[in-house]
């Protein structure tokens, strides 16, 4: 989900509810650390150059459970931090603390935002040997098909 569009989904939504990827939902009591904009310059393993930018939310909680930050809250936030920071319109990248900092992508079901799973990936699999994906075959199809080259008057032996 790109900045743009959070916006808009606070714009409509009275409660903030995050949602992880198990189900659980984040604590109400929590805070938004920071938003900032996140750069990556890098190169990878086929030696090409590459950079990302990611708007960035940290979600903490701590022994505040007073504390409801309210969706227009979040907006004002989000604002100051556009016109302070320069931030873009870019995707948003959610940090997390649960057993280690987990990143998550997010969307919006219409009622809660949901923190999506991400993945790494190989971006250089062409160059760097990554072999294709094997074509998974089911071995009991293969018996009832017909052998031509196998039956008698085949031409295999």
């Amino acid at each position: 989900m790109k900045l743009s569009d959070f916006k808009k989904q606070l714009g409509l939504t009275k409660e903030l509810t995050f949602t992880l990827p198990n189900g659980t939902i984040i604590p109400t009591h929590f805070h938004v650390t920071e938003v900032g904009q996140v750069t990556k310059h890098f190169i990878d393993c086929g030696g090409t150059v590459r950079d990302e930018k990611v708007v960035n939310f940290q979600l903490w909680e701590a022994n505040d459970f007073d504390h409801r930050l309210a969706p227009q809250k979040l907006i004002d936030i989000i604002v100051l931090s556009e016109k302070v920071l320069k931030i873009e319109d870019a995707e948003i990248e959610v940090e997390y603390q649960s057993d280690t900092i987990g990143k998550y992508g997010m969307e919006f079901n219409g009622k809660n935002f949901l923190l999506t799973s991400t993945q790494t990936a190989c971006l250089a699999s062409d160059k760097c040997g990554i072999p294709a994906e094997k074509l998974k075959v089911n071995l009991a199809e293969l018996s009832t098909q017909k052998q031509a080259c196998c039956t008698p008057g085949g031409g295999c032996c």
